[in-house]
């Protein structure tokens, strides 16, 4: 069985190479108004405190994404690699007034591995690199999301889906499914 701590470690890995690979951070993104810097920005600014609120955890900060987004990036990276890596912090209790309750590393796998997985490809997109994900990571995204498509509309983080031919591969649908033109 592989392990939240597993699963971020291998999506991470992915996101890793696509942001040391960069050479222009101000090209667009699929994401509207954002450029390859915000993506890594994005990652790098709500997460930190979403895991603070949640679970009283600290993370070290890095430098500004602003001035070194591959620095910001990789040390938010061990950070969250440290907590999974840790029985005593990976088992504690998560709790926030959007997100509910679970445990920590099942609440990292839910709304931080799998907003790393996407923005992998917004991100590798953006610059011209692989785009291809880990096909398992979004097969099970995939099945997850699915059933929530109106509740996942209504909050504004995703647009409204793309419409892809009935047999496209499960990245493409799920990627059109959130809203990008894969």
């Amino acid at each position: 069985m592989t392990t939240v701590a597993d699963r971020y470690r291998d999506v991470a890995a992915r996101f890793s190479a696509r942001v040391d690979a960069v050479t222009d951070w101000d090209v667009p993104s699929p994401c509207e108004g954002w450029t390859a810097r915000d993506v890594v920005g994005h990652l790098v600014e709500w997460f930190p405190p979403f895991i603070a609120q949640g679970a009283d955890i600290t993370l070290a900060p890095g430098p500004s994404v602003a001035d070194d987004p591959v620095g910001a990036w990789h040390t938010l990276d061990r950070e969250v690699q440290a907590v999974l890596d840790d029985p005593e912090t990976a088992g504690r209790r998560f709790h926030h007034d959007h997100a509910g309750d679970h445990d920590l590393d099942a609440a990292i796998g839910q709304f931080f591995v799998n907003d790393v997985l996407v923005h992998t490809w917004d991100l590798a997109r953006a610059t011209g690199q692989d785009e291809t994900l880990d096909p398992d990571e979004v097969a099970t995204l995939l099945s997850g999301v699915e059933p929530y498509d109106d509740a996942l509309r209504v909050g504004g983080q995703y647009g409204p889906k793309v419409d892809v031919p009935a047999d496209a591969d499960p990245q493409t649908r799920l990627l059109a499914f959130l809203g990008r033109r894969p």
